[in-house]
């Protein structure tokens, strides 16, 4: 990363330094891991909400004549089903039908799109997208500093942020979004988050992003609403299952051994890395990602390998303790033959084998 220097920082950067936010230096932005303590901003997006500072993400902006043509030749979902106002979770995927990133897109008009990418990997992606874009009648071009991100996730999303915009969010579907005016700003507000709750997540001028962070937490304090910081945003995802790009997939790992076949329509005709994907769908995984517990009390982590009578057979890529659980958990490409909840390995922590056994997933899901 170089001298600190060189670290960003989001417009909430004031605001979480005043709030007592342990500030860390994360894929080049100083970012707050936690406020109180981890355990506590868990429970708190579980129960009530929290709200995070996403400013970090980047975001890229397609539109054109072709705008269609090129994302559905560059990503593995298909565009060609979301309408404007809609969102949706997909990949860009490279030749061998691994992920250069995962992202959203939302389709802001016929030709016009957004895509929300990985706060690290935004120079790899907007270079990714301008490239492909150059054989299209299209824009591409990075807005990420036109952006800032809040999110506001739990149960009271709704009640806390519905008066401060300007448009009913209430029958808002998930993965849907509106324009609309919050606190008198145009805005993007979608129904869509990294932690298996409700929520939100709003776009709007970095300008505005640090009165909407006062008044959201102000507007919700009664209600037990609290900032929540990078050590909860990571529990929360891992409990709801949403990949981590770096731990769980990055450019070695297909979409489909990501247990992400959903995301992949071999339908829609042709795109970057299909004929790989849909020669593995055909002739079979031979490995995949899953989920586990561990049976003792040791915590996996990012890295361990896993064992299957003493022999590596896959690596954990996400592991923690999950607070609403009350359990270890984690992820690991395993074999498929291993990969079935009810099969049994092995994890080396710190020179020893410690028993884990694989279960269904998501490990949480919210009531509905």
């Amino acid at each position: 990363m170089g001298d600190s220097s060189e670290i960003r920082q989001t417009p909430i950067h004031a605001a979480h330094v005043a709030g007592g936010g342990r500030m860390v230096d994360f894929a080049g932005w100083h970012m707050p891991v936690q406020y109180t303590g981890l355990m506590q901003e868990h429970a708190a997006v579980r129960s009530r909400a929290g709200l995070f500072d996403v400013s970090h993400m980047g975001e890229i902006r397609v539109e054109g004549a072709q705008a269609l043509d090129l994302l559905q030749q560059i990503t593995c979902n298909d565009v060609a089903k979301l309408k404007a106002g809609r969102a949706q979770y997909t990949a860009l995927t490279t030749a061998e039908g691994t992920f250069v990133d995962d992202l959203l897109i939302y389709r802001r008009d016929e030709n016009a799109f957004l895509l929300v990418v990985n706060a690290a990997n935004t120079a790899k992606d907007v270079a990714w997208v301008t490239r492909h874009a150059a054989e299209y009648d299209v824009v591409a071009e990075d807005v990420s500093a036109r952006w800032a991100q809040l999110a506001l996730q739990g149960p009271l999303a709704l009640e806390v942020l519905a008066p401060l915009v300007d448009a009913e969010l209430e029958g808002l579907r998930y993965y849907g979004f509106v324009e609309a005016e919050v606190m008198g700003v145009r805005s993007i507000v979608s129904r869509t988050g990294y932690t298996g709750e409700d929520g939100f997540e709003i776009y709007g001028p970095p300008a505005h992003a640090a009165g909407l962070w006062d008044e959201i937490l102000r507007a919700g304090s009664e209600r037990g609403v609290v900032p929540v910081g990078l050590g909860a945003r990571d529990s929360l995802r891992l409990e709801a299952k949403m990949a981590l790009y770096g731990n769980d997939i990055d450019e070695t790992t297909t979409v489909l051994e990501a247990d992400l076949r959903w995301i992949v329509k071999l339908k829609k005709g042709e795109f970057v890395g299909r004929d790989v994907l849909a020669r593995q769908a055909e002739e079979g995984l031979r490995r995949k990602l899953v989920g586990f517990e561990m049976q003792g009390r040791a915590i996996a982590r990012h890295g361990y390998r896993a064992l299957k009578d003493g022999e590596t057979v896959g690596r954990v890529t996400s592991g923690t303790h999950s607070p609403t659980l009350k359990k270890n958990i984690g992820l690991a490409y395993l074999p498929v033959e291993l990969g079935e909840p009810g099969c049994e390995f092995d994890v080396e922590i710190r020179g020893r084998s410690e028993a884990a056994r694989v279960v269904p997933t998501p490990f949480y899901r919210r009531a509905t």
